[in-house]
């Protein structure tokens, strides 16, 4: 299940626990490509993970971007605890590196340890 994050709730959004930021765009044809399939992981793994989109293309929104330096769309983030772990950026992003960087998240480490 996502969650669409505002510049007010990012931070309480991302503050607790395992966290997939999606930063997304309607111009951006990876973003919205990838979209159905990133969704689906995040039900997938509902319970263990928060599925937080930040759409970059909502001027509002922007500031959230340049706080973390996101400079290219698509761009994914796993975050434990308020803590980037891994990013993933580029319209070469695969869905398959998204859900390898989210079993990652869960397990323990973005090095897939369990710590």
């Amino acid at each position: 299940m996502s969650v669409d994050a505002t510049f007010e709730s990012f931070g309480e959004l991302i503050g607790t626990g395992n966290v997939l930021v999606d930063f997304w765009g309607n111009n951006c044809a990876p973003c919205v490509a990838l979209m159905p399939a990133v969704d689906e992981l995040g039900r997938r793994y509902d319970g263990r993970l928060q599925l937080v989109k930040v759409d970059s293309g909502n001027k509002d929104n922007r500031p959230i971007a340049w706080q973390l330096k996101v400079m290219g769309l698509p761009t994914y983030i796993t975050l434990r605890d308020g803590v980037e772990l891994e990013r993933l950026t580029g319209g070469d992003v695969t869905i398959q590196q998204i859900e390898a960087a989210i079993d990652r998240l869960v397990k323990g480490g973005a090095d897939g340890t369990t710590g």
